[in-house]
């Protein structure tokens, strides 16, 4: 009698402690949506839910100061589709294999070195209205990527490549499309006639500038070694 007493004490505790629980987690819900609904119908209470995101990002570190001393005369625009396919010889595509379509954008400068030009470039005729300037050629400048324009436009995995990826830290690095890029913009910057804006503009902007200063006739000469 003593053992069914102690059963019964020990269920009612069990039920008591049950529904001591649910009726917390009841309480706990119907707080929350209290909240929410105070909010929906008095916006001008704080929300005691709301989250706060704190910048600690430390603010940037000056680390030198260079003078400019080229003159940027002119400027291409590319768009690179990048098109790479990886097979294995023995195995379809569906197995093993990877294609990746990479679309990238960017821009490069063609610019005039103006730093080693001393009285030895610039000669000034015996009548005193005439000049000649000579410059060294236009270089150009590492292609510069627009991340915005810049992007994954199809990736078609194998299955052995989808699960190797859970293993690899970086199983879709864009860099190798990058650096193909890259070289695409390089190459076809080099082949167009970027140079020749270049000169044509500095050549122009050199005019402008040494008529206004006087000079009626005024020459510009491009030298892969003025000096």
């Amino acid at each position: 009698m003593a053992g069914r007493t102690v059963e019964l004490v020990r269920a009612r505790r069990g039920g008591a402690v049950g529904t001591v629980m649910a009726v917390a987690v009841v309480a706990v819900a119907l707080v929350v949506a209290a909240g929410r609904l105070g909010l929906s119908l008095f916006p001008g209470l704080p929300d005691p839910f709301a989250t706060d995101t704190v910048d600690r990002t430390q603010p940037p570190l000056l680390q030198s100061l260079q003078d400019v001393s080229r003159y940027q005369a002119a400027t291409a625009n590319f768009q690179v589709i990048v098109d790479t396919e990886k097979d294995a010889r023995f195995m379809p595509s569906i197995i093993r294999g990877e294609r990746t379509v990479f679309v990238a954008a960017g821009s490069v400068d063609a610019s005039v070195d103006f730093s080693a030009l001393d009285e030895r470039s610039i000669h000034v005729g015996p009548d005193g209205r005439s000049v000649t300037v000579t410059l060294p050629p236009p270089v150009l400048s590492a292609p510069r990527i627009d991340p915005d324009a810049t992007r994954v436009v199809s990736r078609e995995r194998g299955l052995l490549d989808r699960l190797g990826s859970v293993f690899s830290d970086s199983p879709t690095s864009e860099r190798p499309h990058l650096l193909a890029a890259e070289r695409k913009m390089q190459d076809a910057a080099a082949a167009s006639d970027l140079r020749a804006r270049a000169e044509s503009n500095t050549r122009s902007m050199l005019e402008n500038m040494l008529r206004a200063l006087g000079f009626t006739h005024v020459t510009v000469t491009f030298v892969a070694d003025p000096l």
